[in-house]
């Protein structure tokens, strides 16, 4: 069995909590801080510990785990080029009686990145949680993703459907269908990109550096403001290093060569086949304000599909992409209600 190095390192967890973001708090993201040293207002306490699990490549999958350790959790995976802190606003709005396993994938947050000259596939995360489940010695799992781990929790459970009890998706339901003319120009300009990512990471060099304030720009701008300034120091958190080149700014610690990766563009045939297969509870999250990132017609057509299983549910949100995060609110009765309706819930939600 892979061994586990465990961590300890239990923190403060908030709820509903009031930003007010200032320059001396966000600085305080590069020294490691606890999100509870910035935020204020109505507080709870969730024992939460960081863990490693060794992975085969020399690395490990690093996460959190909240609540008892006794108890198996629900596997939360995060979006692309975030990480574990993703969930830090929603677990703590959900049943406290489970506990919440929120893992960094490779190459993000703190975990390992993969060798050098090896490029990150999704469907990679299927040996991902496969070692996850081995080394546990856990039959099935319990998923809850966005994006990106939305995507990979569709193809684990339809690709392993003995081996998954339950899912959440928020705002990604399936691998994207490219159109075919566009793949080659996609994979003619990833695979270049790669190239220079992969050197740099073999040079060892620095990534560029910036004050935290622009980190936070930088972010919020990325995702189109779907992350806010006030949400940002949750994935902040796990994914910046003090420069040793500019004292006083910070880069971004995630590996690089993310930025180009390339999934194998799925048919929309193979989609729907997929998702015959998924018959276990499973709900699907859609923020209103958040783009299909394909064809409509597609996510409507597996749509139909799902419903065919009793135990599918489908929820319009108003709202964006990272709403897990940043109004996270608007959908942990959901999540909380869906969860407490297909697990034994000691007390009402």
């Amino acid at each position: 069995m892979i061994p586990l190095i465990r961590v300890i390192n239990p923190v403060r967890a908030l709820s509903r909590c009031s930003y007010s973001t200032s320059r001396d708090q966000l600085s305080k993201l590069g020294h490691n801080v606890d999100p509870s040293e910035l935020l204020s207002d109505e507080e709870i306490e969730f024992e939460v510990e960081e863990v490693r699990i060794a992975a085969p490549y020399n690395g490990h999958i690093a996460g959190k785990w909240w609540g008892d350790k006794s108890i198996k959790p629900f596997l939360m995976l995060h979006g692309w080029q975030d990480n574990a802190g993703t969930f830090d606003r929603l677990i703590p709005m959900l049943p406290k009686q489970f506990s919440y396993l929120a893992i960094d994938l490779p190459g993000h947050g703190l975990s390992s990145q993969i060798p050098h000259g090896m490029q990150y596939h999704t469907i990679d995360k299927l040996h991902t949680l496969n070692y996850i489940l081995k080394e546990y010695n856990w039959d099935k799992i319990s998923l809850i993703g966005h994006s990106l781990g939305s995507v990979i929790s569709f193809m684990f459970t339809s690709v392993f459907p003995s081996k998954v009890d339950f899912v959440v998706a928020i705002d990604a339901l399936k691998p994207m269908a490219y159109d075919s003319n566009k793949v080659a120009h996609m994979l003619e300009e990833k695979v270049e990109d790669f190239m220079i990512a992969d050197m740099r990471n073999q040079e060892k060099s620095e990534p560029p550096a910036y004050p935290i304030e622009e980190m936070v720009d930088k972010m919020v701008k990325a995702t189109r403001g779907s992350v806010t300034k006030e949400a940002a120091r949750f994935l902040l958190k796990r994914n910046i290093k003090h420069s040793e080149k500019h004292p006083g700014k910070f880069y971004f610690a995630r590996d690089n060569r993310l930025k180009h990766n390339f999934s194998p563009s799925f048919s929309q045939d193979l989609s729907v086949e997929l998702a015959k297969r998924i018959n276990c509870p499973y709900m699907f999250i859609k923020a209103k304000n958040s783009p299909y990132y394909e064809k409509k017609e597609y996510h409507d057509e597996v749509i139909e599909v799902l419903k065919h299983n009793k135990n599918f549910e489908y929820h319009l949100v108003d709202a964006t992409h990272h709403l897990h995060l940043t109004e996270p609110e608007k959908i942990a009765g959901l999540i909380s209600n869906f969860i407490c309706k297909h697990k034994k819930c000691t007390s009402p939600v």
